[in-house]
């Protein structure tokens, strides 16, 4: 049920977006004359890009949280299939 919750809660946050207007001070000063010479299109291209960067980091991080989680569910399963012949074996060896 908390597994639930929390994957609801980062599913949530991953696919609501919302329009932020993020620049450094280089962005916007060339975004600014842009404007002023009539063209905007730069500006939504910019924050576009803006906002593919600040996305990065947080798909790289969430891919090798996901290799490692299914790394170590194969070596859950490892363990617990020697558990189970450990178990058939010292039944047969115990009768």
């Amino acid at each position: 049920m908390y597994k639930k919750f929390i994957l609801c809660f980062f599913l949530f946050f991953v696919f609501i977006q919302f329009d932020s207007l993020a620049q450094c001070a280089m962005c916007r000063t060339t975004v600014e004359s842009t404007i002023s010479n009539g063209r905007s299109n730069i500006a939504t291209g910019l924050n576009t890009g803006i906002l593919y960067l600040l996305s990065a980091p947080y798909l790289l991080v969430g891919a090798i949280a996901f290799l490692w989680f299914r790394q170590s569910k194969k070596e859950q399963q490892e363990r617990i299939a020697k558990f189970r012949i450990r178990q058939k074996v010292s039944q047969i060896l115990g009768q």
